[in-house]
């Protein structure tokens, strides 16, 4: 994957709102996300390999609605910018051959000199197919896939623009998903380029509707791996956006599927995936048509915009808690093998707005961790009467502001004396 070139877009600027911690954000309105939504769809296709340079039909055209958006946000926001990064990628879905992508961002500085080089994401992709991959020309909406998630980026952009935040806050709309993953690739390339460190990504792909689920909550996929920093930013949203608010599944995708947060995951960084809570496969990568009585299609009418609406809230509010959240420990070790008890040592930069940290625990056949002891300072803590055999670990830091960071799972060790025979 090869980069081109960034180009700018300085908007005119105001003052910073600035939001008391814990203020609810504004509720976005299903009218609000449909009209987002719809101008998207109503570029015809945003398929990879359509036209960048048709203001009415193709992928361009979509770009131009998004750079649009964000610019508007931007002019909220005193530290905020417009980015579109444009880049050539190569794929067997672009024919083996470098294709023009561009990815459009829009970042909000933090406001604290060492937490701003820190960058929370929330990612949609706004490329679009139809039943063949390779038709550039073909009718394909998109509307649940993925309009809907660059709809909730676009939406997060409005309601958080202007607010306070110590981290830096990325909005992204991603080409390329359809044709590889190119635009989340490159999403994870612009972010070491830029030398910001990921503190987490909410990628949102098919968040559109409810397809008569009882269950309404969006699935949030977060790895399988117990330890894994995935697995982590999705028990922070289980807890702090709430249980009834998502459905955590211990999973990186969907069986064969993959979405854009998976460059992330796979970097072993903190990602997770924002899903409706069923698919109806009728109404996505399909070229629309009637066929034996049956409508296919990715149609604005099968969507649902309010519950799209409580997407977009559920990313703004994780999105900005996690930017104000401390600045998180960086290692942490427990070891206690032959013991009656259990030492954590652990690690973490200096943060005038922490209060101090609190060390979690579970069972190892619980998912979620309860807290054990709140210590003020990083080093070494020693837990009498826990035992590692049966027990897991994680380290947070609390703020002054009562906001947590994402828990760092503590890593087990052994320690022996030296010249002993390992333990039986």
């Amino acid at each position: 994957m090869r980069h081109v070139q960034s180009a700018l877009f300085v908007p005119l600027v105001l003052a910073v709102v600035p939001v008391a911690a814990g203020e609810t954000l504004p509720r976005p309105t299903a009218g609000e996300v449909r009209a987002i939504d719809e101008a998207l769809v109503a570029c015809g296709t945003r398929h990879t390999l359509s036209s960048w340079d048709d203001p009415k039909r193709g992928i361009g055209c979509a770009r131009d609605v998004i750079v649009r958006e964000f610019t508007t946000a931007a002019t909220r926001d005193a530290k905020a910018r417009v980015v579109v990064d444009k880049f050539e990628a190569t794929s067997p879905r672009t024919h083996d051959r470098p294709a023009p992508l561009q990815n459009v961002y829009l970042v909000l500085e933090g406001s604290d000199p060492v937490l701003k080089a820190t960058a929370f994401f929330v990612s949609g992709h706004y490329d679009s197919m139809c039943s063949d991959i390779m038709d550039a020309a073909c009718d394909a909406p998109g509307a649940d896939d993925d309009a809907s998630g660059t709809t909730a980026a676009i939406q997060a952009a409005r309601s958080i623009a202007g607010r306070t935040r110590r981290a830096t806050i990325v909005l992204a709309a991603l080409a390329g998903e359809e044709q590889g993953l190119l635009g989340g690739k490159r999403l994870l390339e612009w972010a070491k380029a830029e030398g910001l460190t990921v503190g987490g990504v909410l990628n949102n792909d098919i968040v559109g509707a409810t397809n008569g689920s009882k269950d309404e909550r969006p699935r949030v996929f977060c790895e399988e791996d117990a330890a894994a920093p995935a697995r982590s930013l999705g028990l922070w949203l289980d807890e702090f956006l709430g249980k009834e608010a998502v459905r955590l599944i211990f999973r990186k995708d969907r069986f064969g599927r993959g979405g854009d947060h998976l460059p992330f995951v796979e970097a072993g960084l903190p990602a997770v995936r924002f899903t409706e809570p069923r698919e109806d496969y009728r109404h996505q990568h399909q070229t629309p048509r009637i066929e034996n009585g049956v409508e296919y299609g990715d149609l604005t009418k099968f969507m649902d915009f309010a519950f799209l609406a409580r997407v977009a809230r559920l990313n703004a509010e994780g999105v900005l808690r996690l930017a104000n959240a401390p600045a998180p420990p960086t290692s942490a070790v427990v070891e206690g093998a032959v013991k009656p008890d259990v030492t954590i040592t652990f690690e973490a930069p200096a943060d005038a707005e922490r209060t101090g940290f609190e060390i979690l625990a579970r069972d190892t056949t619980e998912a979620r961790f309860t807290v054990s002891r709140t210590v003020a300072e990083a080093g070494t803590v020693t837990l009498s009467g826990l035992r590692i055999d049966d027990l897991a670990f994680a380290v947070r830091s609390v703020g002054k502001n009562g906001e947590r960071s994402i828990a760092l799972s503590a890593k087990p060790q052994v320690k022996r004396a030296a010249g002993l025979p390992p333990a039986k």
